[in-house]
């Protein structure tokens, strides 16, 4: 079935999902902030943020927010932190029943919500919410490779909506009622890869790499399963799929911009060299304050906040947490 679809930010991920939501026969829609940006990517059919790949024919660009009016999905992929102002354009022209899909992987600042959260709060809750998280480049997406993602919601309809709209023989999606342990996964695995090209960036090797990633998602897990989120998913694709994917790629400018920091930059330095929104710079904050909040250890992710807000040395946390009091793996010791 065919459906009118309307993605809200141009950046590379929102681009990509247009590409597919084409590529299946949809009425697609591509919303820019900028309508001078939305023009040009109309005229030139290429977005500098992925600049060897062509534009569908069929795809639309569009810089007015009334573009969102009959759309049956609307895709909200702005960076985190212009989510809030983008959704509060285009509310007055939402259709009654339209699904929200939340792609946007991140944590508002000063509130710690959700994305999700914070769209059903500017909707008042008039509209189904989902999420779709996964280890998905879109670099890669752009160009068609097999790529799996998880579709999450509490409404099961749109959640099925939203697999059906998106999947295909390249982009494979599966679903899970747990939006809450899909989207801290999705939002804290980026302090994980920014932590990860520090340590690159410092000249540490894949010992140190695989350790890291697997005591934070210990913590990530922790955290998220106390917020309400399910252990399980955070073994899963939005969870573990993703933290392996961004911690281990140079698409990831999250990964980029550590690196930068362990060879001396400072944070904002290394931001302004990516040249684009690093999201677990302004994650590491948020789980800094949810960690706190909840009362849940999460010594790695509290080193992250030291290092990036702090100005703490990076070899000085890496001996602090190599030398924290001996612990059992798993929490479970002998019975």
């Amino acid at each position: 079935m065919d459906m009118k679809t309307v993605v809200l930010g141009s950046g590379g991920w929102g681009t990509a999902l247009a590409m597919v939501l084409c590529d299946n026969g949809h009425d697609v829609t591509l919303w820019s902030h900028s309508p001078e940006k939305a023009a040009l990517m109309a005229q030139t059919r290429r977005n500098p943020l992925l600049p060897n790949v062509e534009l569908p024919a069929a795809l639309k660009l569009d810089g007015n927010p009334a573009c969102v009016k009959d759309a049956e999905i609307v895709v909200s992929a702005s960076p985190s932190y212009a989510v809030r102002s983008n959704i509060r354009l285009v509310v007055p022209f939402l259709k009654e029943g339209a699904v929200l899909v939340s792609v946007s992987k991140g944590i508002e600042r000063d509130t710690n919500l959700r994305m999700s959260q914070l769209l059903l709060e500017e909707t008042k809750g008039r509209f189904p919410v989902t999420a779709l998280s996964g280890p998905s480049h879109a670099e890669e997406v752009s160009i068609r490779l097999p790529t799996g993602c998880v579709a999450a919601g509490e409404s099961g309809e749109a959640v099925k909506l939203v697999q059906d709209a998106f999947m295909n023989r390249n982009f494979r999606v599966y679903t899970s009622p747990d939006i809450v342990g899909v989207e801290l996964g999705g939002a804290l695995k980026n302090v994980v890869a920014l932590s990860c090209g520090i340590c690159d960036g410092m000249g540490y090797q894949d010992n140190t790499k695989a350790l890291l990633m697997t005591r934070a998602m210990t913590e990530i897990a922790r955290l998220g399963e106390t917020l309400g989120g399910q252990r399980q998913t955070f073994a899963g694709l939005a969870g573990m799929g993703d933290l392996i994917v961004t911690c281990t790629s140079m698409h990831s400018r999250n990964r980029r911009a550590g690196i930068l920091i362990g060879q001396g930059k400072t944070a904002q330095g290394a931001m302004e060299e990516v040249g684009a929104v690093v999201e677990g710079y302004y994650a590491a904050e948020s789980v800094y304050q949810l960690g706190q909040k909840a009362g849940v250890e999460m010594p790695i992710c509290t080193c992250a906040y030291q290092v990036l807000y702090q100005g703490k040395q990076v070899r000085d946390v890496v001996m602090e947490l190599m030398t924290r009091s001996k612990k059992d793996e798993l929490g479970y010791g002998w019975m």
